[in-house]
């Protein structure tokens, strides 16, 4: 058998070669190295001819009779391509820009630039400038947000246009309202020459410049394997990479030796296993008797055989559901206890070490909105499994657009409640370091009277004590996932307050995040938050089934979260809020007048609340930074509101 074994993994290993030798001298689809685009020359990728849009991220009209054109993104509007300025960089005229602003049209002022996950575009010099929406409260506050250095130009109907001097258009203002958003246009140097006319805004702008492809890496190592950068699930990035002769020859050649494949397979799964055994033993928080009995960065270990007569053997009836690393299933320990087993999917290193991290982080974090994790398998074990508090009314999801959606069940005091424990919790995670990485409604759990309980760090890391961002793999869930992680791929704790915005806008809208049956530039649900937010178009957002159009008080309070939320929801991180500036906030909408009035008293008083850090069971391994810094779990953020429906109990 060990003989067959080698055989057959040698034979498996030389196709394999033989494979990606084939694969780095063609594509997989057949499209072209390299085209001829007229006084450009030759060029390639992401560029691509017209006739073969599929090929390239920016496609050429390359027809000899006249300038070439060049298109952004796929039916989009055609500019005319001057000339190569280098590989990545065009000099572009867009004749429609010029028009606008040579007859000075407020259309001029909208962001001209598309974005995918595969490729985003930069003007050079770009100039920005800030888009108010023109209501009596900007009115009254304009000079809170905007100082004397600003000039303001308000001939446009709907908006007016705040910007600096150019020589200070780095500058930013502090604390942008929701209904502000950031413009960006190509200076015109060539106009401004040091000299600024603040009554001659549109001069400052141009129609030629400088454009500069930025291509993703995940899109450029899917290119160079041959495949094709693809956008999916309304902004996932996807690399099609087709199907090759010699894959399908491959396929039939495995399935001739199925059953010595598997063979060989359990043999090196057994060497696995053995390896990580080895490789952890010497693991000081280790006990003799790690299959159960013993303690675990001070959780309890449980038994394989334990948890798998808690579920009956895994049955699939029990699951509860599916996630990234794992499925939850519903058990009963024998002591009586309700319980959610997480299974991770395979026992090797990259598993063995998500299992470490989720371990390490759950039993130092204490907070009654955090879902509680009540212990653990060895890592010895022949399955990684994590026991979690089990949380029986379903997911916020599930009462919004799921299984549990009825009329009613979701009235706008238990909305508002979720939002702001849902914050409370990430706010403390973000003070003790930890970004969530994976923050949706489908990891906001309900207990019976509607608490939150915050699930699924499988996807959390701790902040290194040295930077200020986290550079990783892409992760997180299409439709709450910060756009601007695509294009630098560096996950900060403003990463999880953009998922929290789509969360918000969930809760007001009861729509989900991500729906193909809408208009394709909003099958995201923030697009199209944003949209209707930017028009004060409320009531084609606000769910009306909560009484928006028939309670004022409703009306002030889902107005204010659709604000608060399109802050969350800025593109560039910097213009977001805090976690801690969202919480209070939420809190401030919900409190009214009292609590402001609350507020300043206790300000005046000169008062400041002390949060408590957690105490860790375990003192081996310190996880705060700054013991200081740790908010503990406040007894109440906001009062309860339980719904009169009735519920079944299943999982969350």
């Amino acid at each position: 058998m060990a003989l067959s074994s080698f055989l057959i993994f040698f034979i498996l290993s030389r196709l394999v070669v033989l494979n990606n030798a084939q694969e780095r001298k063609q594509t997989h689809h057949d499209c072209p190295v390299s085209f001829a685009c007229g006084s450009f020359g030759v060029m390639g990728f992401p560029f691509t001819r017209m006739s073969r849009p599929e090929c390239g991220l920016c496609t050429m009209d390359c027809d000899s009779r006249r300038t070439p054109k060049i298109q952004l993104e796929i039916n989009g509007r055609w500019s005319e391509a001057i000339k190569m300025l280098q590989n990545d960089t065009v000099l572009v005229l867009d004749r429609q820009l010029m028009h606008l602003l040579e007859n000075r049209s407020c259309d001029s002022f909208y962001n001209r630039l598309p974005s995918t996950p595969s490729i985003s575009y930069t003007f050079s010099p770009n100039y920005t400038l800030f888009k108010c929406t023109k209501n009596p409260e900007f009115a009254q506050k304009k000079d809170e947000y905007f100082n004397s250095s600003y000039q303001s130009y308000d001939s446009c109907p709907d908006f007016s246009i705040h910007y600096t001097h150019p020589n200070n258009r780095r500058m930013t203002p502090r604390n942008l309202p929701s209904y502000c958003s950031v413009i960006q246009l190509p200076l015109n140097e060539a106009n401004f020459n040091g000299d600024f006319d603040p009554n001659n805004l549109f001069g400052l702008f141009t129609g030629e410049f400088s454009l500069q492809l930025h291509v993703s890496e995940q899109c450029s190592e899917c290119n160079l394997a041959g495949g094709l950068c693809k956008t999916v699930s309304g902004n996932e990035f996807h690399c099609d990479k087709g199907k090759s002769k010699l894959k399908l020859i491959l396929l039939i050649v495995m399935s001739g030796v199925i059953v010595i494949i598997i063979c060989f397979i359990i043999r090196r799964r057994k060497k696995i296993s053995y390896l990580l055994s080895r490789n952890t033993s010497s693991d000081p928080s280790s006990k003799p008797d790690l299959e159960g009995g013993s303690i675990y960065f001070g959780v309890p270990v449980f038994s394989y055989a334990e948890l798998e007569e808690a579920t009956n053997n895994f049955d699939a009836s029990k699951e509860l559901g599916d996630g990234g690393f794992g499925t939850v299933y519903h058990g009963k320990l024998r002591d009586g206890r309700d319980v959610a087993v997480k299974r991770l999917y395979e026992h090797n290193y990259k598993r063995v070490e998500q299992f470490m991290n989720e371990v390490e982080i759950l039993t130092r974090l204490r907070h009654k909105n955090l879902v509680s994790l009540y212990g653990c398998t060895s890592r010895h074990s022949r399955e990684l499994l994590l026991v979690y508090e089990y949380i029986p009314n379903g997911t916020v999801a599930d009462h919004l657009h799921g299984d549990r959606a009825t009329a009613g069940s979701l009235t706008w005091p238990i909305r508002m409640n979720i939002a702001i424990e849902t914050a409370n919790a990430l706010a403390y995670l973000h003070a003790s370091d930890i970004i969530h990485r994976d923050v949706k409604t489908n990891n906001i759990l309900l207990d019976d009277s509607f608490c939150v309980k915050v699930a699924d760090f499988g996807l959390s890391r701790l902040f290194p004590t040295d930077v200020s961002h986290v550079s990783t793999a892409p992760q997180g869930t299409p439709g709450y996932v910060d756009p601007e992680y695509h294009q630098c791929y560096q996950l900060t704790d403003k990463s999880d307050v953009y998922s929290f915005g789509v969360v918000l806008v969930e809760l007001i809208s009861s729509m989900p995040a991500v729906d193909i049956g809408r208009h394709r530039h909003e099958i995201n649900l923030a697009n199209l938050a944003v949209n209707r937010i930017q028009r004060c178009a409320f009531n084609e957002l606000i769910d009306s089934s909560l009484g928006f159009e028939l309670d004022t008080t409703v009306n002030r309070m889902t107005t204010s979260v659709a604000e608060l939320a399109f802050r969350c929801l800025q593109l560039e991180k910097e213009m977001r809020p805090t976690m801690d500036e969202v919480l209070e906030a939420l809190k401030e909408i919900h409190g009214g007048e009292e609590y402001r009035a609350e507020k300043k008293e206790d300000n005046n008083d000169g008062l400041e609340s002390v949060r408590p850090p957690p105490s860790p069971e375990s003192e081996d391994v310190v996880l705060l930074r700054s013991i200081n810094m740790v908010p503990g779990s406040p007894n109440s953020v906001a009062d309860i509101w339980v719904s009169s429906s009735t519920t079944t109990s299943t999982s969350g």
